[in-house]
């Protein structure tokens, strides 16, 4: 008898922490999403489609002689139609229009005066969503195990196939919950309302496609072909390290401004970075023969120099509790000067990385048609074009609240201009537009010049000597936008109460 009272009060206890425990949210969500009609519309209507398409698979087997055709793979990717129109649409739109109505009935302040805090609630708000998608699967799991008994697709193929169809389903849900936290007036929200259906639709077209592909190739295209293997590990990487990412902007964005709130994504930037780079090398040092590198440093950068335009973009006013904690080493901490510091050491960390890439290259390879001056241009020209709209705003006196959206607007055209005039310079001057010289400021020519081998070729040394000039030129253009985030950083410390 005490035994059993034991065990019942350990049960008890372990159902309490579970229920503490437990997203409130998500329980919220998810009755309210089974009563809406939209749910229940959709779900009849997948259910019909299914029903309609087994039935005539059923009656298309059946011919004169009462053989069986093969029609499993057909038949699954029709299935997989009706399921994808609802997982790569309607989920992620739906979520997206849940956490939008949220901001735009001002419901969401008393959201946060539950206490769960920014980031709780869009756990809440994601895994509601994908306990609806869960249940669609579920209806249409039936179907998908019948396509299998009509011959031709392989049952590894189908599973393969549903677990990448998932991973693609929790990304867009995120990408969705984060799109909903940008645009604070009418036309911003309206513009990204329109961009996230445009985006929603290529992603299902995405992912039919690849749907079709597997399915029609099952595991054999993974055997046949080595860079398939890689290209999928890679991009469910990216979709794990940028959903994390997006899902720490958007806990970031709905914080307060008191609070830390910069740390998250921040933190999710730096271990994307470094598990990227190490995944980068794990996959060079298989792959044979080892060809594509000099992709790696210009893609990296490229990417690193987007978000170091949101990084030193940041908001300068923190609070007196956070000041009074923040070091020139915290780069974590929110404010434009950190963010633009840690920019500058993930682009050389980056920049560091493709050189040894470089160093491990057999000499064969097609990466040493250029030298290593190429190989380190891509940060050097991301950092000029990333801090030279920092500190012309500066001289520009724009106000601290208008500046992150000016270096913004600034940095397109800074780029825009510097890809346009020096081919027109070159082209009225030598009468060549593709000059290498002139071009040598421009972001996509001169680094183009670079990575090629051009300025390699021009002689002995040319290549050192031009990246010598443009990495004095960047080291003082970071140096200025650096000294401008401090100054702008301290008056607005010192009009703060």
């Amino acid at each position: 008898m005490s035994k059993t009272i034991g065990v019942g009060l350990v049960s008890e206890t372990v159902l309490s922490r579970w229920g503490d425990r437990l997203n409130p949210l998500v329980v919220k969500e998810v009755r309210q999403g089974l009563r809406s009609r939209a749910f229940w519309a959709f779900f009849g209507l997948m259910l019909l489609a299914c029903f309609g398409i087994a039935l005539m698979a059923f009656i298309s087997t059946l011919d004169e002689g009462g053989g069986l055709k093969p029609l499993g793979q057909g038949v699954f990717f029709a299935f997989f139609l009706c399921l994808a129109v609802v997982h790569f649409v309607v989920i992620p739109y739906t979520a997206y229009r849940s956490l939008a109505r949220e901001r735009e009935d001002d419901t969401w302040v008393l959201l946060v005066l539950t206490g769960l805090g920014p980031r709780r609630i869009l756990r809440g708000k994601v895994a509601s969503f994908l306990i609806q998608a869960g249940l669609y699967a579920s209806a249409i799991g039936p179907f998908l195990l019948f396509s299998y008994y009509l011959n031709g697709i392989e049952l590894p193929a189908i599973l393969l196939v549903l677990a990448l169809g998932a991973s693609w389903l929790v990304f867009l849900t995120v990408v969705a919950v984060c799109a909903a936290t940008f645009g604070d007036n009418r036309i911003g929200r309206a513009l990204v309302h329109f961009a996230l259906l445009g985006g929603l639709g290529l992603a299902c077209v995405y992912g039919l496609t690849a749907a079709y592909v597997l399915s029609d190739e099952g595991l054999r295209a993974f055997s046949r072909e080595r860079a398939l293997v890689r290209f999928t590990l890679g991009f469910l990487w990216m979709m794990l390290t940028g959903g994390w990412l997006l899902f720490e902007t958007a806990a970031a964005r709905l914080s307060l401004p008191t609070e830390n709130y910069t740390r998250g994504p921040r933190l999710a930037l730096c271990v994307q970075t470094v598990l990227s780079a190490l995944l980068v090398l794990g996959l060079w040092l298989e792959a044979l023969p080892r060809s594509g590198a000099e992709d790696v440093g210009v893609l990296g950068c490229l990417y690193l120099t987007v978000c170091g335009l949101v990084l030193a973009t940041d908001a300068d006013g923190q609070a007196r509790a956070l000041r009074a904690a923040t070091r020139p080493w915290s780069l974590l901490r929110p404010g434009a000067l950190r963010g633009l510091r840690l920019a500058v050491v993930l682009l050389l960390g980056w920049g560091a990385f493709s050189a040894l890439l470089y160093q491990l290259t057999p000499v064969g390879s097609s990466w040493h048609k250029t030298s290593l001056a190429g190989v380190l241009a891509p940060p050097v020209y991301g950092l000029l074009y990333l801090s030279l709209p920092l500190w012309l705003v500066r001289l520009m006196r724009v106000s601290p609240s208008a500046s992150p959206l000016v270096v913004r607007v600034l940095f397109v055209l800074l780029v825009g201009l510097a890809g346009i005039l020096p081919p027109l310079f070159a082209l009225v001057v030598s009468g060549s537009a593709s000059d290498t010289l002139i071009n040598l400021l421009n972001p996509f020519l001169g680094l183009a010049n670079f990575v090629e081998g051009d300025y390699h070729r021009m002689g002995a040394g040319t290549d050192w000597t031009l990246w010598t000039f443009m990495a004095l030129l960047t080291g003082l253009s970071v140096f200025l936008a650096d000294r401008a985030l401090a100054a702008r950083e301290r008056e607005v410390h010192a009009s703060a109460p």
